[in-house]
């Protein structure tokens, strides 16, 4: 399989992005981007395909290589995956295969962004300190699934980082706490759900084709909206 993996580059934040081409050549037919970019990565004296040196190696994150931990999530093809589970055949055996870090986030450098909002949003929404009592097993297990990798948000048309929306990144998390508190607790946190995801939600769900880890969507959607919003609403009237 001989495949070129066109890269956009960037050695700081200050420094203006550029596209590398770089080729690579694999016998295992279930090779993935991450594969390529470890196997580049060692290489010595790899020249990109106009004859110039790959002079540094490719700046990008990775932990466990096996969909567990979100760290290697990129886009692709124009599409937000995580590297170690994009199989390079998926593409055809020769072809270009465009990599780029996520959109939505501050670039580091090269394909490494910085999704630290992902985690201030869970503190704003005090996820951490809400007392947890029986929960829904279903919800449970499907909420803590998610990776926090970021990929929903990339696709999702109206989340930034900075906004008042936080995205199905932090709507997964709180569905299972919404789930668990007892009635007298739970004012608090559904004001936060309304705000932060009900109101902010345009219900594309482009982000149920993306989500690395197949979480259900639209069953976390109907349950939390029905215990955040619905319910309540009914109640006051």
């Amino acid at each position: 399989m001989q495949i070129t993996l066109k890269i956009l580059r960037r050695e700081s934040p200050d420094t203006s992005p550029y596209w590398q081409s770089i080729p690579f050549q694999t016998e295992d037919e279930n090779a993935t981007v991450a594969t390529a970019l470890t196997n580049i990565n060692s290489g010595n004296g790899l020249t990109d395909t106009e004859g110039n040196a790959v002079r540094l190696p490719i700046q990008w994150e990775c932990s466990c290589l096996q969909k567990k931990c979100g760290a290697c999530a990129m886009v692709v093809n124009g599409c937000p995956v995580l590297a170690c589970n994009a199989q390079l055949k998926q593409f055809g055996k020769s072809s270009t295969i465009t990599v780029e870090p996520l959109r939505k986030f501050p670039v580091v450098s090269d394909l490494v962004t910085d999704r630290s909002i992902i985690f201030e949003n869970l503190k704003t929404l005090r996820l951490w300190f809400a007392q947890q009592a029986q929960t829904d097993g279903d919800i449970a297990y499907e909420s803590s699934r998610c990776l926090q990798c970021g990929c929903c948000l990339e696709v999702c048309p109206n989340f930034y980082a900075g906004g008042e929306f936080f995205g199905m990144a932090g709507f997964v998390p709180i569905s299972r706490i919404l789930t668990a508190l007892p009635e007298s607790q739970k004012q608090e946190l559904c004001q936060a759900y309304r705000k932060r995801l009900y109101e902010g939600c345009g219900k594309s769900l482009a982000c149920r084709n993306v989500c690395p880890a197949g979480i259900d969507i639209d069953k976390l959607l109907i349950n939390s909206n029905a215990v955040a919003v619905w319910k309540r609403f009914f109640r006051k009237r």
